[in-house]
């Protein structure tokens, strides 16, 4: 049904996954030995199925074919495992400059509490974690955080906790226990994030919100919201991860004004 193909830029590593109807490959040990003749630089070759007529391209059931069934790739000074259905910014030239951005906007602490919320692989929160005292990671991608945990205890990183949920429903579970939280990054798909999301973080009183967009559109109508919630726009700068092309990731500051 389709090929992805994922290329880690520093490490040079590649993973080929091919995406099938069912998990019958007749085959499959004469294609990988015909697939590495041609080019024998792939690290891993991963088989996932996806039965289902959707335009999700990916299926949950996952065979790996040839390798280790994931690459490496370094960003930040971090080395992170990307498996076939873990987030991955594409351009991780331009994302070092978007991460050390976000960081710049956050203003971190040593003795700062941080949320990353929609966190993927952790990405976000571990370069936070070299600035702040704690960083909680929280993703509803089961792939993602497995993969997070795996590279927190690669960069021997120990103060970044990964939770396994909906990032709305954490929060609001945060506001019933009062958590205090100094920071919080957010980097949602490009739907954007929601209002009771929003209604969590203003419950919780978190001065520092920075909001990381890849969907200008949502982007305005969330900031919205936050203005709403008494939040002030202190700052935003786009960064071009995608160039020739009309997409662009974006980075706000907001801060929490008192009333």
């Amino acid at each position: 049904k389709h090929v992805l193909v994922r290329y880690g830029f520093s490490t040079k590593e590649i993973m080929v996954v091919m995406v099938t109807e069912s998990d019958f490959f007749p085959g499959r040990n004469n294609f990988v030995k015909d697939l590495l003749k041609l080019e024998p630089k792939i690290t891993t070759i991963v088989q996932n199925i996806q039965s289902r007529d959707t335009s999700i391209v990916l299926g949950t059931k996952e065979r790996v074919l040839y390798g280790k069934g994931y690459i490496t790739d370094k960003l930040c000074g971090l080395t992170f495992k990307l498996s076939a259905r873990s987030f991955y910014q594409i351009n991780p030239v331009q994302t070092e400059k978007l991460y050390n951005l976000a960081m710049d906007f956050a203003n971190l602490r040593s003795d700062n509490v941080v949320i990353d919320a929609y966190s993927g692989i952790g990405t976000i929160g571990m370069v936070a974690s070299k600035k702040a005292k704690k960083v909680i990671c929280v993703e509803n991608n089961q792939d993602a955080v497995k993969d997070a945990r795996f590279n927190a205890k690669m960069n021997n990183i120990n103060n970044v906790d990964f939770y396994l949920q909906d990032s709305t429903k954490f929060l609001n579970d945060l506001v019933i226990s009062k958590a205090k939280i100094d920071c919080l990054f957010l980097d949602p798909p490009r739907t954007g994030t929601t209002y009771n999301f929003i209604s969590a973080i203003s419950k919780m009183k978190i001065k520092r919100v920075v909001y990381v967009s890849c969907g200008p559109d949502t982007l305005a109508r969330d900031l919205k919201i936050f203005q709403d919630f008494g939040y002030e726009i202190i700052k935003a700068k786009a960064v071009d991860l995608f160039p020739k092309t009309n997409h662009v990731e974006c980075v706000v500051l907001l801060s929490r004004t008192e009333k």
